[in-house]
């Protein structure tokens, strides 16, 4: 008996990895880090830059997976049901807290379903317009949408972008038509195309189509001035307490061991406060930000200010 007690114990003490022992050979296959947004948008550009950053430390590949749809609700879906063994990640933004308070049924739960690995950084949006529409401010642009049937385009319904516009309208008091698309590429591309006459996108996104002239910037949604546009004046020179931003984090399923989490939490804030990528990041116009417990307060202040903006601004989606 006694001696069956002991292999018993033996093999739970085999089962039972030691203290950190479960990020001792962590990652020795490729992580698949799931966007819910479209190639070419501003989480693309930064998960991707991450993960080039992150392939140097670990030599292995960190595959960026795009599957828009739902305001990002449908990524988050999938990455909730993964395995939480440390190889699936979620890049969570803000359109995610605004999916929760607008869309019914989600099959998620932000703060039961997933566990905190670290804020990447903010970011502004920038409100563009077609170069054909005869504006040249924010100003113009709000007298002329009460004059005339104005389109704006989003990245989708529900949508980070969506909800800038909507503030943005509230706060004006006007109006315009909503015309959504499945990515904010496509709704810059008509833009310029003089399909629809305006949208807002984080400014990495708009950043190549402002630079190339086939978009005009009228200001840009943070209270100064953005690093990357400096002619271009903050919203709330025109609209008093206007404010918003999109951030970018990284998330993974809930029960991922601890010692996993705190080891990419770690790379990701070495990786963000080293000059090179930390640089790259500026370029792209993200404020760092950094660690679990920080993204943790984070999401728990976000969650109050989306919900502030969705109800003053009486967000709905069809």
């Amino acid at each position: 008996m006694r001696r069956s007690h002991l292999a018993v114990m033996a093999a739970l003490a085999v089962a039972a990895p030691a203290h950190g022992a479960e990020s001792a050979g962590y990652p020795d296959r490729p992580i698949r880090f799931v966007i819910g947004s479209a190639a070419g948008s501003g989480p693309d550009i930064i998960a991707r830059v991450l993960s080039d950053r992150l392939y140097k430390s670990w030599e292995q590949r960190i595959v960026v997976d795009a599957r828009p749809g739902v305001a990002g609700a449908l990524s988050a879906e999938i990455v909730a049901r993964a395995s939480p063994d440390g190889y699936t990640w979620l890049m969570m933004t803000s359109q995610l807290f605004i999916a929760t308070k607008v869309y019914k049924d989600l099959r998620f739960d932000l703060d039961k379903d997933f566990a905190s690995i670290g804020l990447i950084g903010t970011v502004p949006y920038v409100l563009v317009v077609s170069p054909q529409l005869p504006v040249k401010s924010v100003s113009d642009l709000i007298q002329l949408s009460k004059k005339t049937q104005l389109r704006h385009g989003s990245a989708g319904a529900g949508g980070g972008e969506h909800l800038c516009m909507v503030y943005f309208l509230h706060m004006a008091g006007t109006q315009m038509l909503h015309v959504p698309y499945k990515g904010i590429v496509q709704a810059l591309g008509d833009a310029a195309a003089r399909e629809i006459h305006t949208t807002f996108a984080v400014v990495p996104a708009a950043l190549p189509m402002v630079q190339g002239g086939r978009v005009r910037p009228l200001g840009v949604s943070s209270t100064k001035r953005a690093a990357l546009l400096p002619d271009v004046p903050p919203i709330a020179d025109t609209i008093p307490g206007f404010e918003n931003f999109g951030w970018y984090s990284v998330i993974a399923p809930i029960g991922t061991p601890k010692a996993i989490l705190d080891k990419v939490s770690a790379e990701v804030v070495k990786a963000v406060k080293e000059p090179e990528f930390g640089e790259q990041l500026k370029l792209l116009g993200i404020d760092i930000v950094g660690d679990r417990a920080e993204l943790d307060a984070f999401r728990r202040s976000e969650d109050k200010r989306m919900g502030e903006i969705v109800k003053s601004a009486n967000l709905q989606v069809n």
